[in-house]
This record gives C-alpha cells, sequence and structure tokens, in this order.
C-alpha cells in the first residue's frame, strides 16, 4: 500500500493495489469495499456530490488502520512479528529490520520503520477532508431503523473516530504528537502550499483529547451493528468505549504522567472506562465475550486460526484490519521442515524468556521449586496456552490426512540436525517458532486462509479492568476479571496476593493474552519497565530470562541415558541482546525530513 511523504498530499487519495505476495482482501465480499480506489484527477466536489463515492472515500480511510499481517508480505525486511524488537521474540532472517532496532542501529535519516508517521498522517487528513466536506444531503440522515438511522451523523461519528485512532497510534510510537481535530469546516486539512511547522501536543493532552473525541461519538455509533455481515471491520460504540479504556489505561500508566497528576484518580478513571464497557456491551442482546468452548488446550488457539475460524463470527473481535484470504502468514511463521509445494520459513522465535513466563498448570512459577517444574521435560504439565501459541520441540504437527504429520524436532545435534532446526531460508535461534495465527496448512496441498488482525477485542477490555483495580487498589475486582480470562484457559484462580504480586501476574497474563498483537512494546514503555530497579526484578540482569534486555533460548541436543533429549538453556544464538538507552528506546524518532521541514515539530530526545 503506498505511503505518502508529506501529509498535505493529494486531496483525493490514490491508493494503490492492496498487499501482493498471497494477500488478499474480501472485504468486499461482506457488502464494501474497504480497499476502495480513486482516480487522482476527481476533484473534492465531485467526489462528495456522489453518494457512491462519497461512500467510498470513507471505506479507503480504514485502509490506514494498523495492520500487523501487511508487513509479512516483505518477507526480506519485515516478514516477522513486531514483537521480534521486544522480549517476547527475535527473527532469524538478517535482513529483517527488527534486529537493528532492537540493537539502536538506526538513526532518525535511515530509521526504515517510520511509516506510522506517514500512515497516520494520511489517515487524519482523509478523516478531517471527509469531516470538511461529506454532506447530508447526498448521504441522507433520515431516520430510519437499523444500522442506517442517520446515516451523516453515523458516518460522521465513524470518521472522528477514525481519526482518534490514527492520533493514538501515533502516541503510542511518537509520544507527542500533532493533534489536528476541529469538526465541519474547521477540521484541519493542509493545502499543498502550507505545512505542519506546528508544535506538538504532550502526550499527555494528546490521550485526554482522544478520550474527548471518543466521548463524543461512542453513543452516537450503534454499540454493534444489528447486520453485521454487512458492516463487519467498521468502527462502532464498542470500539469508541474500547479506545477510551486503552486510553484511560495509558493515561494512567507511568510513562503519560504529567506535573500535577492524581495517579490514584487516573486508575480509578481507567478502571470506570472498562467498566463502562462491559456495562455497556452486557446490556446488548448480542454482547461481545471470552471465546470459550471449555476446551482451555484449544480454545485460544481457535480465536486465531483452526478449521473452523472465521474471523467475522468471533465473539471476541471488537474491530479488525480487514480480512486477508492468505497462507503468507503460515509461510513466515511455520518451522522450516514442513517443505514441498509450501515451505516454513520460520522468521519469528519466541525467546526462553516468553516460554517462561508461562506457569506450570497448577497455577506456580516454574522458579517455585514446589512447582513441579521439570527442565529435562519442560513442557510437560504447563499453561495450555503455551502449546497453542508456541511450537516447541517434539510437538505434533502436520496434515494427519496427507501424511505430513509428525513430532517437531529442533534438536541441534552435531552430527545431524532436526529438521526443524534450520534451513538455507530460515531457522530457530532460539528452539521455538511462533504457532498463533498458523494453520494447519498441508505442504504438498497447500491452500489459504482467513487472517483479520486484531485491533480490539474483548480479552483486553477485562485485562484493562484487572491492572486497572489492582493499581487503585480493588484487588477483589481486579481478581474478578483477570479470573475470567484464567478460567478460559483453565487455569487456577488468583487469591490472596498483595498488590505488588497480584499486579506482577496481571501483567503477565497480558503478555500471554496479548502476545503478538503488538502491545508488548507499547506495554513496557507505558510502564517505564527499562528503568525498574534490576536487583528487585531482574529485568536487566544477563543471567535471569525475567531480563529485558538478554534473550535466551534452549540448545536440544543428544539424548540422555533413557533416550530423552537433553536440554540445555542459554543465550539465544546470534540475536542475544538488546540495546535500550534511555529515554531515547521508548520511542520512535519523527522522520529526521519531516523535523528539517518543520522544526516546530521537535525531533524526540536521543534522537537529534
Amino acid at each position: 500500500m503506498k505511503k505518502h511523504n508529506k501529509i498535505y498530499s493529494a486531496i483525493i487519495p490514490a491508493v494503490l493495489a492492496v498487499l501482493s505476495l498471497g494477500m488478499s482482501s474480501c472485504n468486499d465480499l461482506l457488502g464494501w469495499d474497504m480497499d476502495k480506489e480513486y482516480d487522482t484527477s476527481l476533484s473534492g466536489d465531485k467526489v462528495f456530490s456522489n453518494e457512491a463515492l462519497t461512500r467510498g472515500f470513507l471505506a479507503n480511510i480504514y485502509t490506514n488502520l494498523p495492520d500487523g499481517f501487511g508487513p509479512l508480505s516483505d518477507t526480506q525486511f519485515t516478514g516477522a512479528s513486531r514483537d521480534a524488537m521486544t522480549d517476547n521474540a527475535v527473527t532469524s532472517w538478517g535482513l529483517h529490520y527488527y534486529t537493528k532496532i532492537g540493537s539502536d542501529g538506526y538513526t532518525a535519516e535511515d530509521h526504515p520503520l517510520l511509516g506510522f508517521w506517514n500512515t497516520d498522517l494520511y489517515g487524519i487528513r482523509k478523516c478531517n477532508q471527509f469531516l470538511r466536506q461529506a454532506r447530508a444531503d447526498v448521504i441522507g440522515n433520515e431516520a430510519k431503523s437499523g444500522d442506517d438511522n442517520h446515516l451523516y451523523q453515523r458516518n460522521i461519528a465513524e470518521a472522528k473516530l477514525l481519526r482518534a485512532i490514527f492520533h493514538f497510534d501515533l502516541v503510542c510510537w511518537f509520544g507527542d504528537a500533532p493533534v489536528l481535530g476541529g469538526d465541519g469546516d474547521s477540521a484541519v486539512v493542509f493545502d499543498n502550499t502550507s505545512d505542519m511547522n506546528i508544535p506538538r501536543t504532550n502526550k499527555s493532552d494528546a490521550l485526554d483529547w482522544i478520550i474527548d473525541q471518543c466521548n463524543q461519538v461512542k453513543d452516537v455509533l450503534p454499540f454493534r451493528y444489528a447486520d453485521e455481515s454487512t458492516n463487519w471491520g467498521r468502527v462502532n460504540g464498542a470500539t469508541a468505549y474500547a479506545l477510551i479504556s486503552r486510553a484511560r489505561l495509558y493515561r494512567a500508566s507511568k510513562f503519560y504522567h504529567k506535573d500535577g497528576d492524581n495517579e490514584t484518580a487516573l486508575w480509578q478513571a481507567a478502571a470506570q472506562a472498562a467498566a463502562d464497557f462491559i456495562a455497556k456491551n452486557n446490556a446488548q442482546s448480542n454482547p461481545y465475550r471470552l471465546h470459550n468452548t471449555g476446551n482451555p488446550n484449544n480454545d485460544y488457539y481457535s480465536i486465531f486460526a483452526g478449521d473452523s475460524y472465521d474471523p467475522t463470527l468471533s465473539e471476541e473481535f471488537i474491530l479488525a484490519r480487514s480480512v486477508w484470504n492468505t497462507n503468507q502468514v503460515e509461510r513466515v511463521f511455520l518451522p522450516v521442515g514442513f517443505t514441498g509445494r509450501f515451505e516454513g520459513d520460520g522468521r519469528t522465535n519466541p525467546t526462553q524468556n516468553f516460554v517462561d513466563c508461562f506457569e506450570m498448570a497448577n497455577g506456580k512459577k516454574i522458579s517455585d521449586a514446589t512447582s513441579g517444574y521439570d527442565d529435562q521435560n519442560p513442557y510437560a504439565g504447563r499453561d495450555p496456552r503455551l502449546d497453542q501459541i508456541v511450537f516447541h520441540h517434539n510437538m505434533t504437527w502436520g496434515r494427519a490426512d496427507q501424511e505430513e504429520q509428525r513430532q517437531l524436532d529442533m534438536s541441534s545435534n552435531a552430527g545431524g540436525t532436526g529438521i526443524d532446526y534450520t534451513s538455507s531460508m530460515g531457522g530457530t535461534y532460539t528452539g521455538y517458532y511462533l504457532k498463533k495465527y498458523v494453520n494447519n496448512i498441508s505442504s504438498k496441498s497447500p491452500t489459504t486462509y482467513k487472517h483479520a488482525w486484531p485491533i480490539f477485542r474483548f480479552t483486553e477490555i477485562l485485562l484493562n479492568a484487572a491492572e486497572a483495580y489492582c493499581e487503585a487498589g480493588d484487588l477483589t475486582q481486579a481478581e474478578s476479571y483477570i479470573n475470567q480470562i484464567r478460567d478460559r484457559a483453565g487455569m487456577p484462580h488468583y487469591s490472596g496476593l498483595t498488590k505488588e504480586q497480584l499486579l506482577d501476574r496481571i501483567r503477565n497474563e497480558r503478555r500471554i493474552e496479548l502476545s503478538f498483537e503488538d502491545h508488548r512494546r507499547f506495554d513496557l514503555t507505558r510502564w517505564m519497565a527499562y528503568d525498574d530497579n534490576a536487583e528487585t526484578t531482574n529485568y536487566n540482569t544477563a543471567e535471569s530470562p525475567t531480563s529485558l534486555r538478554h534473550l535466551f533460548g534452549v540448545h536440544i541436543t543428544g539424548t540422555d541415558v533413557v533416550g530423552h533429549p537433553v536440554y540445555t538453556y542459554g543465550p539465544a544464538e546470534t540475536v542475544n541482546t538488546r540495546v535500550f538507552n534511555n529515554p531515547k528506546n521508548y520511542l520512535f524518532p519523527l522522520p529526521a525530513d519531516e523535523v528539517k521541514r518543520c522544526p516546530n515539530l521537535k525531533q524526540n530526545p536521543g534522537w537529534e
């Protein structure tokens, strides 16, 4: 998808072809075309005097929403999970940008992942263009039953909410952000002769503005659309409530504090925002809920993949970015031993740090001497979600109907490595591969599968509530929310913990449940985790897999006297450290050219 270098690009956007390499959108099959293309020769007057073109313009704004699957098309440079910039994973492909970002190897002049700046600002500009020029007499604003009641008002609310989402994404990546708001004719749209040489708004105030925008539209939009087969993928009232919850949680977090803040009040507001979503949701005839069939050994996995997976029918997805019919997701994540007409690249390798955060099935940490953990039988008796998120040695995988089912072999014996250990185009630096999102594809007879990137899902609301109530001191309420997630996972409830202990467990649940959904980097930032005292957290020590700076893996070699593999734990191969310069690496830099052109924006600290 085309990325525009300046936010004052053509008034009517030209959107190029959807990402290639096996990905194709099916939103047009759902009744509206999210990937609408436009003729750049069209004038604004012509577009907004035509109902179909106006509708298409609004649909096109959705192409700017965050999408973690889109970058997987570029196997050379971005074809891995963005969690490979965190302690959750590394990537085994040396050309991927994430490794050099993790070692602080770029400058503001050559940083390759600053497209968020352009994509978000371009999305904001399109929203404001719509707010300025959309016409009630063209769209229609009659009172109707169903989703199209006062359609013009609903469409205006959609644009305002999308604008808030793009601003929030800017804050996450860049901190202080230019707030380009306004309604109607006052909506900020720079023309071709002007630039945005304006000061950025403080990140805390920007979050407050985002929350205010959401409050303006949360009850104008239907909480859920009556016809979700047609409107799936559109923002709704639930999206606004969910963004309020996330923004309140961030606003209460350490990184987003400002002088004069009442920290307790901020956490109480964050707790109330999550509670407001839950109350509004509970009043619906068809509420969002945890996907829970009573099978903890598969329920988490089936939120994202599996034979019956259909994101448009998910009980959990509040907002997702498009639906891709593709097997590119499988290609970049699948272990390298699966070859044929289709071959796995295995480019995302979860770390031992991540694997170690999964408790035993009895609810005890593996570091607890009474937990029953055996480091020579490390995957037995663990939290069921481990086997649903991570491919590990001796796991059974592959299509039985194609005679491809076998045990995974990540062994690295000197006399001959396991089939899943390495290949010319990939392999594992940690002993693990990412299973989440991966369908059980046949290498002999491959097909495509539906994939949808989750932007908001119901699990996050419960996690937000648990964290906020815990921070506000209401441990009973915090436990009630986190234990709903534990129930789905088949894990024991938390009870009787101190605030510090419960908060540690809630943060760990968040790491597991939202893993590889682009939350980890932002969570570590808002917690200012790299500022923590190494003596109490071990976050910065080279000896502990709880470290954020030191990445670990496992080598599986030989067999012991009874024929079992030998597990040896240590630093991950090749990529085993993260460089973190504080405060520089909490944020990305603004594109250097933008700051040179618009010096009032100012560069982020450390990137000057």
